[in-house]
């Protein structure tokens, strides 16, 4: 009961993340990558030593490519960004930065511009999609306990958080491409559909629980405050939804240390996602239904 008591302070803590969530994304943005803008990445190691990104650049900028950025990539390696380049000009490049040094292609995507736009939008709805699927289902399953809260009001409360859910690690993941450089590629948008999986299920066990007390209370005539059966069922499953969260941060901490570099990002931001989910489920979405109860019982 005490996440009950002390809802109000966890509303707050929620108010702080949100708004620096946001801040990030508005002060920074999120650099696209170029599966959402379009154009070639390469990605090339030297196995006997990089030279110095300079030279790599004098190299590069006698070829008519336009604006190219290239990065460091780990200690022998580099990552070459330009627009959507040709077979031919692609074979150019390689021979360009391999006329001094050994080098090895270890990665090369081009992605024209209109395939990009073209999945960005893709993107966007299959996270609009997901969302009302989500209000459906549980409109549909809390459709027989609908006092003091409507079957559709649990519904746009998983919503509500589940938005605050997916804000949160998108705006950690904005801070962390302004200070490291990363761009916002396919895995990201994976990531924060595999996230509005793992809340959604999270807080619904919450909610399914709190729909068996209330179902078992209007059969048995039970008299209970929708208080002290929200804190019920919190005490109930928060062990669960602690012990599994748990479980996939570890998986995922040992990803992002251990793991390939490719997927570090993808399991950053689920672990991310994964904590503020827990925290979502347990402190936010359940103790939120109070006030709501309490504004439709004044209509």
């Amino acid at each position: 009961m005490y996440i009950i008591r002390h809802r109000s302070l966890f509303f707050w803590i929620t108010g702080l993340f949100l708004a620096g969530a946001v801040g990030a994304i508005l002060l920074w943005g999120l650099p696209l990558g170029i599966d959402f803008t379009g154009g070639s990445l390469m990605q090339v190691s030297y196995p006997q030593g990089r030279p110095a990104l300079a030279d790599i650049e004098k190299q590069i900028s006698a070829l008519p490519l336009g604006v190219v950025s290239i990065r460091s990539s780990g200690t022998n390696a580099i990552s070459i960004r330009t627009r959507t380049m040709t077979p031919a000009e692609h074979d150019t490049v390689l021979a360009a930065i391999s006329s001094h040094a050994s080098t090895t292609e270890l990665a090369y995507t081009s992605v024209g511009p209109a395939l990009g736009s073209q999945f960005t939008n893709k993107a966007l709805w299959a996270i609009f999609a997901v969302m009302l699927v989500i209000v459906f289902y549980i409109a549909f399953a809390f459709r027989k306990v609908s006092r003091p809260v409507p079957s559709w009001g649990y519904g746009l409360t998983v919503v509500a958080m589940l938005a605050i859910d997916i804000i949160v690690p998108t705006g950690f993941y904005a801070a962390y491409c302004h200070f490291t450089g990363a761009e916002v590629d396919s895995l990201f948008v994976v990531a924060l559909l595999a996230l509005l999986g793992y809340c959604v299920n999270d807080v619904i066990v919450i909610f399914d629980r709190i729909r068996e007390h209330l179902a078992r209370n209007e059969k048995l005539g039970l008299k209970e405050s929708f208080e002290d059966t929200i804190g019920k069922s919190i005490n109930e499953t928060m062990t669960r939804s602690i012990n599994t969260a748990l479980t996939v941060a570890l998986a995922l901490t040992v990803l992002i240390f251990l793991g390939a570099p490719a997927t570090r990002n993808f399991a950053l931001v689920m672990l991310v996602g994964i904590v503020i989910g827990t925290f979502s489920s347990i402190a936010r979405s359940a103790p939120l239904l109070i006030p709501i109860a309490k504004w439709f019982a004044k209509k």
